[in-house]
């Protein structure tokens, strides 16, 4: 438990520095670039605004598969050992892009651009991080532990390892989908409340 947890922080750290790393790329967008993220994010907070959404299942699914593409990277890396490096990767590049979109929030709406990610970055991501963190831990326990007690020294059992890995996995999958039903159900009704905020600090209104 006291690897894991070393694991855990670590990860979490990573995912942080990447986050941060994401947040400070935005300063190095250039003038059209950040014109063109504005115009985007100005379309969307206007199509909100109106009232109009996607459907909620196909949502649901959309980012159900998305979740689950991701999580199945993770564990196929996990269980190749030699993806251990990639895992980290992709934890850093996750919070990379959470720290991006919320930095580019902040730069187009100062303190305004703060709700707006707390209602439409946040939520689900308080979900579905924790998630992340804990199954690339497992992941990365699982390979180290092929590595060492397999490969090293030609010991321990690899079945009950691959069944606490698999099934570490399956109840993060299960976290996932709520994660994707806060964002079909929960996150299109708190974005549409906050976006009449933005419109009238752009002067949409």
């Amino acid at each position: 438990m006291k690897y894991h947890y070393n694991l855990y922080i670590f990860v979490s750290v990573l995912f942080v520095v990447g986050g941060i790393f994401g947040a400070l790329l935005v300063n190095a967008l250039t003038l059209e670039q950040q014109q063109e993220l504005s115009g985007e994010v100005k379309q969307y907070i206007q199509l909100m605004d109106g009232g109009v959404s996607s459907n909620e299942v196909d949502v649901f699914w959309e980012r159900f598969f998305f979740h689950f593409k991701w999580l199945m990277l993770i564990w196929l890396l996990g269980i190749t050992v030699v993806g251990i490096p990639v895992i980290l990767i992709l934890n850093f590049l996750k919070g990379t892009l959470i720290g991006f979109s919320v930095g580019v929030l902040l730069q187009q709406y100062a303190w305004k651009g703060v709700l707006f990610s707390l209602v439409a970055v946040a939520p689900q991501n308080i979900i579905a991080i924790p998630a992340l963190v804990i199954t690339s831990a497992a992941a990365i326990s699982f390979g180290t532990y092929i590595v060492k007690n397999r490969l090293l020294q030609q010991k321990g059992e690899l079945l009950p390892e691959l069944g606490s890995f698999t099934s570490t996995t399956i109840i993060m999958l299960l976290i996932f989908a709520g994660a994707s039903l806060f964002e079909a159900y929960i996150s299109p009704p708190l974005i549409s409340w906050a976006a009449p905020f933005i419109s009238l600090h752009n002067g949409i209104l």
